[in-house]
């Protein structure tokens, strides 16, 4: 494998897991309660995807221009597209959550009249 597909494979797996990484601890803030540092987790994993997402491009412009993809390559941009799918759906979480803590408060306060 050729020293910059090598590179492409590292990044690919790395922003890839970053971003999963950061959307879990959003949810986990979200879970809490704690939707400011939800948020600045969504942010950080929007961040590293979107990194994840150049170097996908680039590996795309490389196998259109003739280079044919070895399987790691394969393995390391499912690492991308599944914190993408991911990070949408914990972003649907961490909104249902606010809603949640929305209906609580609603919920106290009529509770205590």
């Amino acid at each position: 494998m050729p020293e910059q597909a090598e590179e492409a494979v590292f990044k690919l797996i790395l922003h890839g897991g970053n971003a999963r990484g950061e959307a879990y601890e959003a949810l986990d803030a979200a879970e809490d309660f704690n939707f400011e540092e939800a948020q600045k987790h969504l942010d950080a994993a929007e961040d590293e995807f979107l990194k994840g997402h150049k170097w996908q491009t680039e590996t795309i412009r490389n196998a259109n221009a003739g280079h044919t993809p070895s399987f790691l390559m394969v393995h390391a941009q499912d690492h991308v597209m599944t914190a993408q799918a991911e990070l949408n759906l914990i972003k649907r979480l961490v909104a249902n959550y606010e809603l949640l803590a929305k209906l609580e408060k609603r919920i106290d306060a009529l509770e205590s009249k």
